[in-house]
């Protein structure tokens, strides 16, 4: 009869495609990985991967049995799910997945004011650029650049970022002609801002790529070019300034993405009306209106 444990173990390999990304995955050795994979190919009596030096592809039978599981796995999260919301209470734990520079200069800021409204509710505030799986159980709770395509997930657009071009106050009073720029990834090319810039730089080529906003305002302050940042980063730093082009700088919606069983539980209810205020607060849907002149 199958071992329901192997099966588990099979299905992180098929996600993470090697035995030692699968054992970081379930905080084992891979060759517990290897040995459960293996005791489930000799239960079924099929080879289900390919077990080469550095990664383990899954053969044709793997990739059947894989899809044939994917149901069973999203069953299991979900019964975790409701475990989960039968012994819900006011204390609590509530995983939070949020992109990094939001986490940091929005949501991180404002923690202490949350703890002390709601002392017996605990954050674990997860940085990530990547959306955080929540039919994985990844998080309970995300904010999201972009809404989401997954089924079941409610959603709620909670605020907006708004993007300008920022540099040291020496480079900004160059030439435009002479700016250098700075900019994501190329394999991040699909980001909002990263488009807009492409398109502002044309066939000029960046003078640095990161993977991340912080690497790139660390080199835009020590003077290396111009780069784009979400003015809720760029407006309060004090060692760059704003540098306008007339091209229209791109926006971004923040959306607050759960499922509706785990919103129902009392701590996360407190923690999504946290990040809506937050992060509407910091990235307001709406344009604020500047004062008449006098």
């Amino acid at each position: 009869m199958l071992d329901w444990r192997d099966l588990r173990f099979f299905v992180a390999l098929a996600r993470a495609g090697s035995l030692s990304a699968a054992a970081r995955a379930l905080r084992v050795d891979h060759a517990t990985v290897g040995r459960r994979v293996a005791a489930l190919e000799r239960t079924l009596g099929l080879r289900l991967i390919d077990r080469l030096p550095r990664s383990a592809p899954l053969t044709p039978e793997g990739v059947a049995v894989a899809a044939a599981l994917a149901p069973m796995e999203s069953a299991a999260v979900a019964v975790e799910r409701l475990a989960r919301l039968a012994k819900a209470s006011p204390a609590a734990t509530v995983r939070v997945s949020a992109p990094p520079a939001l986490a940091a200069y929005v949501i991180a800021p404002r923690l202490a004011a949350f703890r002390q409204a709601h002392p017996s509710v605990t954050i674990v505030l997860s940085a990530a650029s990547a959306a955080a799986a929540l039919d994985r159980g990844e998080a309970d709770v995300a904010v999201r650049m972009g809404r989401p395509t997954e089924g079941g997930l409610i959603a709620k657009r909670i605020g907006r970022a708004r993007f300008a071009l920022y540099a040291a106050p020496d480079v900004a009073r160059t030439p435009r002609e002479e700016w250098r720029f700075i900019g994501f990834d190329a394999a991040l090319d699909q980001v909002t801002s990263q488009r807009w810039l492409n398109a502002l730089v044309g066939e000029r080529a960046l003078a640095f790529r990161a993977s991340d906003l912080f690497s790139q305002a660390q080199a835009a302050r020590a003077g290396l070019g111009v780069v784009v940042l979400p003015r809720f980063m760029g407006d309060g730093d004090p060692a760059l300034v704003e540098a306008s082009v007339e091209a229209p700088p791109p926006t971004q919606d923040f959306w607050l993405v759960s499922y509706p069983d785990i919103r129902r539980a009392p701590a996360t209810r407190a923690v999504t009306a946290f990040l809506a205020e937050a992060v509407g607060r910091a990235c307001p849907l709406a344009e604020r209106s500047l004062p008449a002149p006098a």
